[in-house]
C-alpha cells in the first residue's frame, strides 16, 4: 500500500521536473553567453537537472517519513533469547584439588588456580549474554548454581569453598559431572551451551562417556596441577593426569588446555562463546532508511551549486591578467 510520503514525494518529483524543464527553456537563449561558443555545459553537468529532481524528491520522502513515524525511544540494551549462551562449569572438588603445586611458581592450590582461570574467563566474555551454572563433582555430582546471570554467585563458590564435604569419601567420578551437565543443558536452545571441565585428572573407563545433547556446542577440558612432578596425598602420588584429560576432551569432541600455568587463550574463548550476530542491515527500519536518504540527498543538494560553478563548463570569459 502506497503511503502519504510516497505520494507527496512523487508530486515533488513531477513538480521539480516541470520547473527544470521551464528553467532549461529560459537559459537556452543565453547558453552561448554562459557556456561559450558551443552553448553546452560539461558532459557530466547535463545530467544535473535529473539528479537534482531525484534528490529533492528523496529529501521530501525522508522528511515526510520522519514526520509520520512514531518517535523511537532508546532503552537499555536487552539481550535477545537467541543471543543467550549457557556456560556449565564442572568443577572437580576432590581433596587433591587443595594441593599446592599450581600457578607459575607452583605455589598456589589447584582450586585457587581454577578460580584464577575462570576469573580471567569472566573478564573476557560478554557477561550480559552469559548464563552460568556450576556443578561440583567428586564421588558423584551435585548442582551448585543453575543458570544464573550473576557471576559473583559462581565466584563465591569457586573461591575456596570446600564443597568436597558434601560428598562421601571415595574416588573422583568426572563422568557423573558430565552426565549431570548433559541433563542440565538438555532443554536449552541448540548450540547454546559450553561445558568447561576443571580437574586434575581421573581414571576414565573404556565406555560410559555421557552423550551430550544438541544444546551443547563446545566442550573445554582444563587440566590443573603439575603434570610432571606429583605431590603425595594419602600415600599416593597426585599430579595432573594430562593424558587422561586429553582423552576425555577427544571423546567429547572438545578441546584440552593445560591451565596449570597459563590462562585460557583468547582465541579459544572466542571460539567457545562466539554468538552469531544478526546482520546490522536487518536491523534497519523505515526510520533509519529515511535518515540516510535525507542526509545523502541534502548533501547532494548543497554540493551541486558549488560543483557547477567550479566545474560546470570550461568556458572562462574575460581577459587574462597576464595581458
Amino acid at each position: 500500500m502506497v503511503s502519504l510520503p510516497e505520494i507527496l514525494s512523487l508530486a515533488v518529483l513531477i513538480a521539480s521536473l516541470g520547473t527544470e524543464w521551464l528553467h532549461s527553456r529560459r537559459t537556452g537563449k543565453i547558453a552561448q553567453l554562459v557556456f561559450g561558443p558551443s552553448g553546452k555545459p560539461a558532459l557530466w553537468a547535463r545530467f544535473i537537472p535529473i539528479v537534482r529532481c531525484i534528490a529533492m524528491a528523496a529529501a521530501a520522502w525522508g522528511l515526510l517519513t520522519l514526520m509520520n513515524i512514531t518517535p523511537k525511544v532508546y532503552k537499555a540494551k536487552t539481550v535477545q533469547e537467541a543471543e543467550i549462551q549457557h556456560i556449565v562449569i564442572v568443577l572437580d572438588v576432590s581433596p587433591s584439588m587443595k594441593l599446592e603445586d599450581a600457578g607459575n611458581n607452583g605455589s598456589i592450590s589447584r582450586r585457587r588456580q581454577a578460580f584464577n582461570l575462570m576469573e580471567s574467563f569472566f573478564k573476557r566474555v560478554p557477561m550480559d549474554q552469559m548464563r552460568l551454572s556450576l556443578i561440583a563433582v567428586y564421588n558423584g555430582a551435585k548442582p551448585v548454581v543453575v543458570d544464573t546471570r550473576d557471576a559473583d554467585v559462581v565466584r563465591n563458590f569457586l573461591d575456596g569453598v570446600d564443597m568436597y564435604t558434601a560428598f562421601e569419601s571415595g574416588k573422583t567420578h568426572l563422568f557423573d559431572g558430565l552426565q549431570l551437565a548433559a541433563e542440565l543443558s538438555k532443554p536449552w536452545r541448540r548450540d547454546s551451551t559450553t561445558i568447561i571441565l576443571l580437574s586434575d585428572g581421573d581414571t576414565v573407563p573404556a565406555k560410559g562417556m555421557p552423550q551430550m545433547p544438541k544444546a551443547v556446542k563446545n566442550t573445554l577440558v582444563v587440566g590443573i596441577g603439575n603434570p610432571v612432578t606429583g605431590t603425595f596425598l594419602d600415600g599416593k602420588n597426585s599430579k595432573q593426569d594430562s593424558s587422561t584429560l586429553r582423552q576425555i576432551a577427544l571423546r567429547l569432541g572438545g578441546q584440552y588446555h593445560n591451565g596449570n600455568e597459563k590462562n585460557i587463550p583468547g582465541e579459544t574463548i572466542n571460539n567457545l562463546t562466539a554468538v552469531e550476530q544478526e546482520s546490522p542491515f536487518k536491523k534497519l527500519g523505515r526510520r533509519e532508511y529515511a535518515l540516510a536518504t535525507l542526509t545523502i540527498s541534502s548533501i547532494m543538494l548543497a554540493l551541486l551549486p558549488v560543483m557547477l560553478v567550479q566545474f560546470g563548463t570550461r568556458w572562462k570569459p574575460g581577459v587574462p591578467r597576464g595581458r
